[in-house]
């Protein structure tokens, strides 16, 4: 079988860009202390903190599932509940670490449509119960985009944030993909998540356009009370940090962290367009980040297989197409250009 040279199955199979290298190779130079005492950890935090604007407490994981999963550890206690959507990666692809890391914190997953929680349906969960023999609602994650693309509006947020606030709930943000809201929604980080009552940010790193890498940001600094030692017993603590920490300086003094994901946005759009035509092809749920969620026959799936491209199966039935900080022009036209010569003929 082929194997095309790009292929759209997953951001997490891009490489490294430049800025993330170079900041890599420049750190890779002498002597430095262990274990996040070096100035390129220190550079790295300060970094986010500007891009903020906030005096927030900066950590660092090496993947987003250690990031999720230990922020809301930290945020509840094991006989609480973290309110998250139904498709959400911390109830469907994270093996049952969020609860693991906890102690046994319940998740208390709602049914959505597209992956979206509302001030409403978290309302209906942290009340239904109150009786000692449920677990006691204690947090919120909400995944921005969601995992069908999704974006949450800053209303949208705001209203959650809301009601949070009301019920004594904390918010979490699974941010691993939060570059590409930014961009889809042309506002500042700051306005996605603290301004808009965010406690808790998980920023992803590696699908942005690095090798490996989350940063864990507290806005409430009082809720990082030893999140250092919660790393280090999670085998967290990177001994070399400034491998972990330096990418980010790249990325975020450049400003690639924005670029990367504006450049994914914009394609994802492109090949949306341009398959628009193909029969029996639809969309399953508006392009607004960097994936497209396609239906179409079965037969043009296998075909697409058969010519070397790989996707996912995915939620619904359908088919998702992502698209990452190198994704090339030339590579969505060739796939294009397979779907249309792919698709079953109808009769005239």
């Amino acid at each position: 079988m082929p194997f095309q040279p790009q292929q759209f199955a997953s951001d997490n199979y891009s490489g490294v860009c430049p800025q993330a290298w170079a900041s890599m190779q420049e750190a890779n130079t002498g002597h430095v202390p262990a274990y996040g005492d070096d100035p390129w950890t220190a550079r790295a935090a300060d970094a986010f903190r500007s891009l903020f604007a906030t005096n927030c407490e900066v950590f660092f994981a090496f993947n987003g599932t250690a990031a999720n999963s230990l922020a809301l550890a930290s945020l509840g206690q094991s006989y609480h509940g973290v309110i998250c959507a139904d498709s959400s990666h911390v109830e469907t692809d994270e093996c049952g670490a969020p609860e693991f890391f906890s102690n046994g914190s319940k998740l208390l997953a709602v049914p959505t449509y597209g992956g979206k929680l509302t001030p409403e349906s978290i309302r209906h969960i942290a009340t239904a119960r109150t009786d000692i023999h449920f677990p006691k609602p204690r947090v919120v994650t909400i995944t921005q985009p969601t995992e069908t693309g999704q974006v949450y509006s800053l209303d949208e947020i705001r209203a959650i944030s809301a009601v949070c606030r009301e019920l004594g709930l904390r918010l979490h943000m699974d941010g691993a993909r939060f570059a590409n809201a930014c961009a889809s929604l042309g506002c500042s980080p700051a306005d996605m998540s603290w301004r808009a009552g965010v406690d808790v940010l998980c920023f992803g790193g590696t699908k942005n356009g690095m090798a490996v890498g989350e940063a864990i940001l507290f806005f409430n600094r009082d809720l990082a009370q030893d999140f250092d030692y919660r790393c280090k017993q999670a085998g967290q603590l990177a001994s070399k940090m400034r491998y972990l920490s330096a990418p980010w300086v790249g990325m975020l003094e450049s400003g690639a962290w924005l670029s990367n994901a504006t450049h994914g946005n914009a394609c994802a759009r492109y090949f949306a367009e341009r398959i628009a035509e193909v029969p029996d092809v639809r969309l399953a749920f508006p392009v607004q980040a960097n994936s497209v969620f396609v239906r179409m026959p079965e037969a043009l799936s296998e075909a697409l297989h058969a010519k070397g491209w790989l996707f996912y199966n995915f939620i619904g039935g359908s088919h998702r197409f992502m698209f990452a900080w190198d994704a090339d022009r030339q590579y969505i036209d060739q796939l294009v250009a397979d779907f249309h010569a792919s698709a079953p003929a109808h009769p005239a």
